[in-house]
């Protein structure tokens, strides 16, 4: 059967501006999509991108330049790196291309999901083209749940709002708002329901693979602290990918200006995945990591030493404190909003430690560390208490998985945790001696964690409500 779908197949489409209108398609370069084989390939998309301007220095590990903020008309990374909620963000949102972009992605993998039975070819094609497109419908829902909704909280999960959910291809859907239970719910489906027909190596490295598809099951699992099955999928996403690049002996054969590790090189990386694509690490000036992250690095931690710079006075405020990242994209790749092994292995270590298995939560951090630290302190001293060993899984997270959505979304998780929750303190200017110095603080429980939806998305639906306590302006 011939399937006449036009389908763009050079993403991304601005689309799903809302529930109420999910699909708008304005094709550019169309083609006709016949046969499984077709479906199976637009299931590989490169340079997936997630720009993360709408909360993207509402951590405490990246920072602004102060020529960016003094004097300057307030916006919305200001808003956030001054942590100020008395501004309604809605006013400052009139799109979200984190939203849009995750939400044109969803629309290909239903396209995929849906129609593929439709065409010609074998049925074996069919399975594995809707078991991955499953896979990275979970992965974008799992980002869009985790930045326009509370995190994961197993007492008010099924009350809390949470975003719209689209299972399958129809241009005449309306799909209402979810909680953010339903929206995991549906999540952990497309993951149980695509890995038994998954493969340990796929096609190329835009396929999702087992170790991927694993690895994000066990994600899903910590993020809602089911421990024991968040500790099972992660040993089984390790069992089919466990390597760790050893940026020690790197460090000893002179690193990136010496030897070029590009994408397809890197054996950390399970999903290929980018704040904006393939070459956003050669933009300094939205790379500077805070004062606090740059000392928790100290001196010997080859993931500093190799690939940030302190003293570009083009990109960063001398004498701050803060650094950047200094190495292009076709010198090293180092993943963002994609998985990789040691994440893998920080998952593994925190669920070691979450069953007073402290010895083994340190073993694992080791790991990553004999092959990070170049000298000093390479393995870390196994602490006396569960406390104390999830602060050092949580130092190593900040230091390994830089920049992209991990230490927003971990902030949210772990401020449901008294023992874990961060008050972020910031105090700003550092160096301007004319701008008196404030201290902004960044309250665990703070409305700004939870991301509102832009303005675009809710004059298409206006319906759809906030999951914040801030007004819609129109």
């Amino acid at each position: 059967m011939k399937l006449n779908i036009k389908l763009l197949l050079l993403m991304p489409v601005l689309l799903s501006l809302s529930c109420k209108k999910y699909i708008d398609i304005t094709p550019r370069g169309s083609a006709v999509v016949e046969t499984a084989q077709q479906f199976y390939e637009m299931v590989s998309l490169p340079n997936r991108g997630y720009a993360i301007n709408n909360f993207q220095y509402l951590v405490d590990d990246q920072w602004m330049r102060e020529s960016d903020v003094i004097g300057k008309a307030k916006n919305l990374n200001i808003v956030n790196f001054t942590f100020d909620e008395t501004e309604n963000r809605v006013n400052l949102l009139s799109s979200s291309s984190f939203y849009n972009q995750a939400y044109s992605y969803i629309n290909r993998w239903n396209m995929i999901i849906s129609l593929v039975d439709g065409s010609t070819g074998d049925d074996a094609t069919k399975l594995i083209a809707k078991s991955e497109a499953r896979v990275h419908r979970a992965f974008d829902y799992f980002l869009l749940i985790n930045t326009y909704a509370k995190a994961y909280d197993p007492a008010s999960a099924a009350t809390d709002g949470g975003i719209c959910i689209m299972d399958k291809f129809d241009l005449e859907a309306k799909p209402v708002k979810s909680t953010v239970k339903d929206a995991y719910d549906f999540i952990q489906k497309d993951l149980d329901d695509a890995i038994p027909n998954l493969q340990a190596k796929p096609l190329d490295e835009n396929h999702p693979s087992l170790a991927f598809a694993w690895a994000l099951k066990a994600k899903v699992h910590l993020f809602k602290r089911e421990f024991a099955a968040a500790k099972e999928a992660a040993l089984k996403s390790l069992s089919y990918k466990n390597d760790i690049f050893d940026l020690v002996d790197y460090t000893a054969k002179g690193g990136p200006n010496v030897v070029a590790v590009v994408a397809p090189n890197n054996p950390e990386v399970l999903n290929y995945a980018y704040m904006t694509g393939y070459t956003e690490m050669n933009f300094a000036y939205v790379n500077i990591i805070s004062p606090e992250l740059r000392t928790l690095f100290g001196n010997n931690d080859a993931r500093f030493n190799l690939f940030f710079t302190t003293v570009n006075a083009s990109f960063l405020d001398a004498g701050s404190g803060t650094a950047y990242f200094n190495i292009g994209y076709k010198k090293f790749f180092y993943p963002t909003v994609g998985m990789k092994t040691t994440e893998v292995y920080l998952m593994l270590a925190e669920l070691y430690a979450r069953e007073n298995n402290l010895t083994e939560a340190i073993a694992t951090l080791n790991k990553i560390r004999v092959k990070r630290i170049t000298s000093g302190t390479v393995n870390l001293a196994v602490p006396a208490t569960i406390k104390e060993t999830i602060a050092l899984v949580i130092a190593e997270r900040r230091k390994e998985l830089l920049f992209g959505v991990n230490r927003f979304f971990d902030l949210k998780r772990f401020n449901l945790e008294p023992d874990y929750a961060k008050t972020i303190v910031r105090v700003f200017p550092i160096v301007n001696t004319t701008e008196p110095k404030k201290t902004y603080t960044l309250n665990p429980n703070s409305r700004l964690y939870i991301i509102p939806f832009a303005q675009d998305v809710l004059k298409q639906n206006p319906g759809l409500k906030l999951n914040t306590d801030e007004v819609i302006p129109f």
